[in-house]
């Protein structure tokens, strides 16, 4: 009974540590996303379309981006950042974010 205790607590701090990995890096990546979404898009919020196209990335292109938020921006950060804000769910996203913040306007 002990054991399975210990287990039980060893696998749920996994997880939790690894949670903690994943949303460390999305912050990363987000900080990568605002500056490319900033300096392609001047005058836009990039706040909506950065949660946009985070929210669109896999896994496997958050780390990367994640990694060009502390080596700099690379041209293959940037190119992550233009394919995945063209995935039509991101598309649908970023229309939806930037014509409800022009109605506020």
């Amino acid at each position: 009974m002990r054991a399975a205790s210990v287990i039980a607590v060893a696998g749920l701090t996994a997880c939790s540590l690894g949670q903690s990995g994943e949303n460390i890096a999305r912050a990363q990546a987000k900080a990568t996303v605002n500056g490319v979404v900033a300096q392609r898009f001047p005058g836009v919020n990039a706040a909506p379309v950065t949660d946009c196209v985070i929210d669109n990335a896999s896994m496997s292109e958050i780390y990367g981006l994640s990694r060009a938020a502390l080596t700099g921006v690379t041209p293959e950060a940037v190119s992550t950042v233009m394919t995945i804000a063209q995935r039509p769910a991101a598309m649908r996203c970023i229309s939806a974010n930037v014509q409800g913040m022009m109605g506020a306007a």
